[in-house]
C-alpha cells in the first residue's frame, strides 16, 4: 500500500465521523507523527510503499478514532499557545478559549506594570499545567503556584513543566475544602464549571474520554468554585491584584455578581465566538 492509497483508506473509513477536510487534516497530522513527513513531503512521497507494520499501526489508529477518542489523546500531545503539551486521559484537552484567557491575563499584567516585579501567581485547577507554564514563559521572574485535586493530572502537569524547563510549585490540594495561606498578585482559574444538568448537552467524545472531575461542578451548584475564589480574594489577593476566570457562558452575570462587592472593578467579557466566557477584575 502506498501513502496515497493509505490516505484514501483513512478518509473513507472515517467519512461517517469527520468531514472530508477534517479527515484529510487528521491524516496529515498522523502521517507527520508516524513518518516524520510534513505536508509538502507527504505530497512528494505519495507513491512510497508502506511496510506491513506501518499499515497495521494506521489501521489501529483508524479503529481508535472511530470510538470517538480525541486525536490529541491518541497522539499523546497537542499544541497550545504555540507550544507543545503532553495530554492524556487524566486531563482536559486545552481549548482555544483558554488561550484567550491567557491573552487577556498577559495583556492586563503587562499594562499594570506587574511584569517588572517579582509577582506571585496562583492557578486554581491547573490540569495539564498549560496556564502556569505559559505565564512563566512570559513572566520568568514570577513565582507561580498551581493547585489541582488530581494527582494524575499533576503528574502530567509536572511532565509538561519539565519539558518546557520552567519551575512551577505544583500543589496537590482539594481547593474547595482547603484554606489558602499566602497572598497573591494574580489569581487565575479555569475550574470545573459545567452544571450537572448540562451533561446531556456535552458531546460523547468529551464526557466519555476526558475526566468528568475537570468538566463538571462537584455539586449541583455550578458556581461553587467561583464562590470560593471570590471569598479567597478578600484575604489572599494583594492590593491592586488581578483575577482572571474562564466561566460557564450561561452564568456570566451570575459569576460577575459574585465579585462586584469584592473587587474595585470587575468586567464580564465575551470570547471570539461571542459567548460570555471571562470575568476579570482588580482588587
Amino acid at each position: 500500500m502506498t501513502i496515497l492509497e493509505l490516505k484514501t483508506l483513512f478518509t473513507e473509513n472515517l467519512s461517517s465521523h469527520f468531514t472530508t477536510s477534517e479527515g484529510a487534516e487528521l491524516y496529515s497530522i498522523f502521517i507527520e507523527k508516524e513518518l516524520g513527513y510534513n505536508k509538502f513531503q507527504q505530497r512528494q512521497s505519495e507513491n512510497e510503499i508502506l511496510s506491513e507494520k506501518q499499515i497495521e499501526n494506521f489501521r489501529a489508529l483508524i479503529s481508535e478514532l472511530k470510538t470517538g477518542k480525541p486525536f490529541q489523546q491518541i497522539l499523546g500531545e497537542t499544541e497550545f499557545y504555540g507550544l507543545k503539551f503532553f495530554v492524556d486521559e487524566h486531563i482536559l484537552i486545552p481549548r482555544p478559549e483558554t488561550e484567550e484567557l491567557l491573552e487577556l491575563a498577559i495583556e492586563k499584567i503587562k499594562a499594570r506594570s506587574l511584569k517588572s516585579e517579582v509577582i506571585k501567581i496562583l492557578d486554581i485547577g491547573t490540569g495539564s499545567g498549560i496556564i502556569p507554564i505559559v505565564l512563566k514563559k512570559h513572566f520568568p521572574q514570577a513565582e507561580i503556584s498551581a493547585i489541582d485535586f488530581s494527582e494524575k493530572a499533576l503528574k502530567t502537569a509536572k511532565r509538561n513543566a519539565d519539558f518546557h524547563e520552567v519551575e512551577i510549585n505544583f500543589i496537590h490540594q482539594d481547593y474547595l475544602n482547603a484554606d489558602l495561606t499566602e497572598i497573591y498578585d494574580v489569581i487565575i482559574s479555569n475550574p470545573p464549571y459545567i452544571g450537572m444538568e448540562e451533561e446531556v448537552e456535552i458531546a460523547d467524545s468529551v464526557k466519555e474520554f476526558e475526566p468528568k472531575m475537570a468538566l463538571f461542578s462537584p455539586t449541583s451548584n455550578a458556581l461553587i468554585f467561583y464562590e470560593k475564589i471570590a471569598k479567597d480574594c478578600e484575604n489572599h489577593l494583594a492590593k491592586n491584584g488581578l483575577i482572571f476566570l474562564e466561566i460557564n457562558q450561561k452564568l456570566g452575570n451570575e459569576t460577575r455578581e459574585l465579585f462586584v462587592d469584592v473587587l474595585s472593578e470587575v468586567e464580564l467579557l465575551k470570547d471570539i465566538s461571542g459567548n460570555e466566557r471571562f470575568v476579570w477584575g482588580v482588587f
